[in-house]
């Protein structure tokens, strides 16, 4: 399936979770934040939420630095 990443085209394996997406992207969850389709999805949402052919997502993850 393809989706569209931070204003991407982007290439996915059909019927994958967001949690299993970011930690794909950025090997971990912690210090990300993503929305779907303008909609901020929350954190507890990751593990059961499916992406779907088509969708928005803009991935955002913390830096450390200064």
């Amino acid at each position: 399936m393809t989706i569209t990443l931070n204003g991407e085209s982007c290439e996915l394996d059909d019927d994958i979770t967001l949690v299993a997406f970011i930690e794909s992207r950025t090997g971990t969850t912690r210090g990300s934040a993503v929305v779907v389709d303008d909609e901020v999805v929350p954190r507890g949402s990751w593990p059961d939420y499916r992406l779907r052919d088509g969708q928005r997502v803009e991935l955002i993850t913390a830096v450390q630095g200064g």
